[in-house]
């Protein structure tokens, strides 16, 4: 009898073993990664309510090979119309997907802090995934939102500076 629950014990652990070895590499699989292949897009900017002039909104949309810069900037971020800028902006801006944090991808929240509540600005963000979108607004504080997003909201603020220079 006790060979029969040590065989049985030893079958169930090794079973859960394979269960947990399974979960783990399909949890960090290559989908939850962002990419910019196969038609997905990035879309990111900026925005100041309080402020005048063109660089008040600033958005853009990056793909695997091209990017674009919105002419509505429109603050809410709800209708774009994309031009097609150089290639050499392209080239300044096209590893920004390479610093998407992959975290954001399973956040609950599509709003982080209170972007532009206190005039600090804010940054919008839109991912595209195989035609899932999502899309996120982040406070430039960085004190307001998770560390995970601090180096990502340097980039994109880093990104946006080089295109407008």
């Amino acid at each position: 009898m006790t060979a029969l629950m040590n065989t049985n014990f030893s079958n169930t652990k090794n079973l859960l073993s394979i269960f947990l070895l399974t979960t783990v590499f399909i949890s960090c699989s290559k989908d939850d990664v962002a990419t910019l292949d196969k038609g997905n897009f990035l879309v990111f900017g900026h925005f100041y309510g309080q402020c005048f002039g063109e660089g008040c909104v600033e958005t853009f949309k990056l793909t695997s090979n091209k990017l674009y810069e919105d002419t509505i900037d429109d603050y809410s971020g709800s209708e774009f119309n994309f031009i097609e800028l150089d290639n050499g902006a392209f080239e300044q801006v096209k590893d920004l997907i390479d610093y998407f944090p992959n975290r954001l991808l399973d956040a609950n929240e599509s709003v982080f802090g209170c972007p532009d509540c206190a005039d600090g600005g804010g940054l919008f963000i839109q991912y595209s995934n195989n035609g899932h979108i999502k899309s996120w607004r982040i406070n430039q504080f960085k004190s307001n939102v998770p560390t995970y997003l601090h180096n990502f909201i340097n980039k994109v603020n880093e990104k946006i500076s080089l295109i407008d220079n």
